[in-house]
């Protein structure tokens, strides 16, 4: 089979290799389609992520999905937790300490023709559905747990900073949780554009430099009850942080280059902040099939560029350079 490795940052090198062979719980996949997402763009431009170091070629790749040697259309999770122990117990196995996440560390991820993983973590796609749509499920998963830690209610006011894949979905399901002010930035107006589309009633255009009093003004100097920042930089991250009225949340979806977010501790603590970071997600993908499904969520506007297997460096760079919103590799 056509394999593609990063072997250092930047260096995408496609291999052929041999199929795997599935373990028992396994299934073998024949990948139909691969997303871009910003986390493997962090291990593309930098060799790792976070505390994770690329220390061997590997496959990058967790949004995708595929068909089964049944013809059988799946979406997969790309998150293989334990099942045992104390944090999947409770319910919460994206807090796992063991999980194997595809295309992270020393697991193998999609960018590739077959992949064999744990039947569990399969779900079947609708008629209705396309590849492309089983892949976008992934993101909406993130999203869906980061609308989930901020208990949206009825007629609250919101702020999404950064409007990649992520934060365009977050404004999709904050009107879908009855949020009556969607004020959100980015600093490229295609994204901007594309926020507006999709629902945001005042979408601006920052500098990349802090600057909350375009938000402040747009929410009439209140402020919002919830903010989240999708961006992974520091601007965003201040922005939130400022924008928040007393009491209320930020909630931190962003992967910052340099592993590091800070915030102003004396205003944090004045205001009462309630802070949480989202860790991908947790028993989403039946939510977003049916999201998707009966049209409530659009994801198919948010794929802009589409390249073969053998052109993955090409999309690569492009989603480097942000271009586009999501960027799909077809296989």
């Amino acid at each position: 089979m056509k394999v593609v490795r990063l072997h250092a940052s930047t260096d995408l090198r496609l291999h052929d290799e041999s199929c795997p062979v599935p373990s028992q719980g396994e299934k073998l996949i024949r990948v139909k389609a691969v997303g871009v997402c910003g986390s493997d763009l962090h291990w593309f431009s930098e060799g790792g992520i976070g505390d994770a170091v690329l220390d061997h070629p590997l496959v990058l790749g967790h949004e995708f999905s595929g068909e089964l040697e049944d013809g059988q259309r799946v979406a997969v999770d790309p998150a293989i937790p334990c099942g045992k122990c104390e944090w999947c117990l409770r319910g919460n196995p994206n807090l796992c300490p063991q999980v194997v996440f595809a295309g992270h560390d020393k697991t193998d991820g999609a960018l590739r023709e077959v992949v064999a993983w744990d039947e569990h973590c399969l779900f079947a796609l609708p008629d209705a559905l396309s590849f492309e749509d089983g892949v976008m499920l992934e993101p909406l998963g993130v999203a869906i747990h980061a609308v989930d830690l901020a208990h949206l209610k009825p007629g609250m006011t919101v702020g999404v900073f950064g409007c990649g894949p992520i934060g365009l979905l977050i404004i999709q399901l904050a009107r879908l949780s009855g949020a009556v002010n969607i004020l959100v930035t980015d600093k490229l107006p295609h994204r901007v554009d594309a926020a507006q589309a999709l629902g945001a009633d005042r979408a601006l255009i920052t500098d990349g430099k802090p600057d909350v009093s375009p938000i402040l003004a747009a929410a009439g100097a209140r402020g919002v009850d919830v903010a989240f920042e999708a961006a992974g930089e520091q601007a965003a991250v201040e922005d939130a942080f400022a924008a928040v009225i007393p009491g209320g949340k930020v909630i931190l979806a962003g992967i910052p280059a340099d592993d590091r977010t800070s915030f102003s501790a004396s205003m944090a603590r004045r205001k009462g902040l309630t802070i949480k970071l989202v860790r991908r997600m947790k028993h989403t993908y039946p939510r977003a099939i049916e999201l998707v499904s009966k049209g409530l969520v659009d994801v198919r506007s948010l794929v802009t560029h589409r390249f073969p297997l053998a052109q993955a460096n090409e999309a690569f760079r492009m989603a480097e350079r942000r271009e586009g919103l999501k960027i799909m590799i077809e296989v």
